[in-house]
């Protein structure tokens, strides 16, 4: 087993404290309410120690997918690792479904949102992705799974900024 860590940034105009309520306080709320072509529902396991992500299925047929994102999967399973509200961090672990497939055994995430300089945002980010064997997951793989990520992100923060009552 490998891992391999990615860090990167995304900025919004939307305020710190509000992602932070959205992604992480209120997220089996938001999510499916502001990335409904992604994401049907978020269900929490236990003592919210888990929480699963079913995903949109756009063809009502038997198979789910996760259309808006190209990718053929049903759900995915998170394990959260804790959250701390005064540095408006968290972090989790993807740990099943999803992109995983037989080539990941999990992907971790490390996220922080602090305020930008000229107002808003930015969300700063350190991803592991845990390799299985020998594979070497390649920057364009890695590039590929956080763009479609960032799918959702966009979302919740058009939600946001539609809802100003939303995650105040």
């Amino acid at each position: 087993m490998g891992v391999v860590t990615y860090e990167f940034e995304v900025t919004s105009p939307v305020a710190p404290t509000r992602l932070f309520k959205a992604f992480v306080l209120e997220g089996a709320k938001v999510y499916p309410k502001a990335a409904p072509h992604a994401i049907k529902s978020v269900e929490l396991e236990g003592d919210a120690l888990f929480f699963f992500w079913y995903l949109f299925d756009m063809s009502m047929s038997d198979n789910k997918y996760f259309i808006s994102l190209g990718l053929p999967f049903q759900y995915m399973k998170h394990m959260i690792g804790g959250h701390d509200e005064n540095n408006l961090s968290y972090s989790y672990s993807l740990i099943e479904g999803g992109p995983l497939g037989d080539k990941l055994e999990k992907i971790s995430y490390e996220n922080q949102f602090v305020a930008a300089a000229s107002g808003g945002s930015v969300c700063k980010s350190s991803i592991k992705f845990y390799t299985v064997g020998d594979y070497v997951i390649t920057e364009d793989e890695i590039k590929a799974l956080i763009q479609r990520s960032e799918v959702v992100y966009k979302a919740i923060e058009a939600y946001l900024l539609a809802n100003t009552d939303a995650c105040n």
